[in-house]
């Protein structure tokens, strides 16, 4: 089973602007990237998946019960909450000056609005595969939007970083339905089965990852994106990339578990 938690955690590209306390720099930072937006996003997306896990786990498919659960568990207070914390860890004490000159200028404001509305548009499947086939057209060849994509990709480490971060966030689901009752798997049985879908989970990640990359920057001019690459690729830019994975990938580690956990109830439930 391969789960879509890749597709939630994909690329951590972010939202509008927003006003922030220049006081603390990483709250700043997370404000101007509109963390607050691009959660709500990833909640729209986390109840389509729960619907569509819903079919192939639970009898009865997507029940009130079930979607409740989903809804519980996809609270953007929380998800925010975690988010926050952990990115402000991984952080630390990194200058977020560069960052928000960036991301508060014309560049930087039009670049997050781009990708803010490309995740959105994700949620429709027809759009989803409207990107990927743009980008199937592409692989391989020497387009130059390619090529500035893939030095994006290589500078922010974007592809073995969702592969690890989907992976694990499958590990946890495993995990939560095994507590759940309704698996009997060692750990080292989950951690088995996980690695066995990585070059299915590594494939898929890729084409979704670069359908939407060249879906968001299709209106960016190549100089203004030549201009996002190299901050991607400063100490700064890294730091920043680093806490960002670190903050989403331990809200679906913390979703995925409960989603395990809700669905072994669902199904242990209708075996009553």
């Amino acid at each position: 089973m391969v789960l879509r938690i890749a597709a939630c955690i994909l690329s951590v590209t972010l939202s509008l602007p927003a006003a922030a306390d220049p006081a603390d720099p990483t709250e700043a930072l997370l404000d101007s990237l509109g963390l607050p937006a691009i959660v709500q996003i990833m909640r729209e997306e986390g109840l389509d998946y729960g619907r569509e896990m819903a079919v192939d786990l639970i009898p009865g498919g997507a029940t009130p019960r079930w979607q409740e659960a989903v809804s519980t568990i996809y609270d953007t207070d929380a998800m925010e909450e975690t988010v926050r914390a952990t990115f402000a860890e991984s952080f630390g004490d990194t200058d977020a000056t560069p960052l928000l000159a960036f991301f508060g200028g014309e560049t930087g404001e039009r670049i997050v609005d781009v990708e803010l509305s490309a995740r959105r548009a994700l949620i429709d499947d027809d759009v989803e595969y409207a990107a990927r086939e743009a980008f199937r057209g592409l692989d391989g060849s020497s387009d130059g939007r390619l090529g500035l994509i893939t030095e994006f990709v290589q500078a922010n480490d974007l592809l073995d970083a969702n592969v690890v971060g989907a992976m694990n966030a499958s590990y946890r689901f495993y995990l939560g339905l095994v507590d759940g009752g309704a698996l009997e798997m060692s750990e080292r049985d989950i951690a088995d089965e996980v690695w066995s879908q990585e070059p299915e989970t590594r494939a898929d990640t890729r084409e979704w990852l670069y359908g939407y990359l060249l879906m968001s920057y299709g209106p960016i001019a190549d100089k203004d994106l030549e201009d996002y690459v190299a901050l991607s690729s400063t100490d700064e830019g890294k730091a920043m990339n680093r806490a960002l994975f670190d903050g989403f990938n331990a809200m679906y580690d913390e979703i995925s578990y409960a989603l395990g956990l809700a669905a072994a109830q669902q199904m242990m439930a209708q075996d009553l």
